[in-house]
């Protein structure tokens, strides 16, 4: 379960805001089923004055999710992020395979991606072929090719992707220096 929570942070506030961010994100991954965070900050275009701040945050279920939602920890967070911030949140969950890289400022490079998308895939389906191939080798190519690529799909979604994002991540959303 993973997601998206924007608030609009009062001119001045950032720094602060920032800081508490971090703290109720360190608090999240000691709760049971986290799986990451990401503080993304608004744009960096001078002309454009957005304010507003997104934080994804995932975990491994929607219970776990839950907990962490109801937890005293959270709960005196955005008490103490009331006078750093304006306006309501914006609360949406998120799914998908795009979520895969759409937890940083920026997208990383589509060859960063593809590496680390191979890198999922490529191991999947040989483990589930070697795991599979005798009990379905009697079944015509289609069906074999439905019921492997539904698992690789499965697999990637909730299992291999997360994992493979949280490990290279570094690399993933490493900012390119500007000349």
């Amino acid at each position: 379960m993973t997601v998206l929570i924007s608030r609009n942070v009062r001119a001045g506030c950032e720094a602060d805001f920032e800081r508490l961010t971090r703290t109720l994100m360190e608090a999240a991954a000691r709760f049971e089923g986290y799986l990451g965070a990401q503080l993304v900050h608004p744009g960096d275009d001078p002309e454009v004055e957005d304010a507003m701040y997104h934080v994804v945050l995932a975990f491994d279920r929607q219970s776990s999710l839950d907990a962490w939602l109801e937890s005293p920890e959270r709960k005196r967070g955005l008490e103490a992020a009331e006078p750093l911030v304006q306006g309501k949140p914006s609360f949406k969950p998120v799914s998908g395979l795009g979520l895969w890289f759409r937890t940083a400022p920026s997208n990383p490079p589509r060859w960063k991606v593809a590496v680390v998308t191979w890198l999922g895939i490529c191991p999947t389906v040989y483990v589930l072929f070697l795991l599979t191939s005798d009990l379905l080798k009697s079944w015509w190519l289609l069906p074999r090719t439905v019921v492997l690529s539904l698992a690789v799909v499965l697999l990637m979604t909730w299992v291999v992707a997360p994992q493979l994002t949280k490990l290279f991540r570094p690399w993933l959303f490493a900012r390119r220096s500007r000349p």
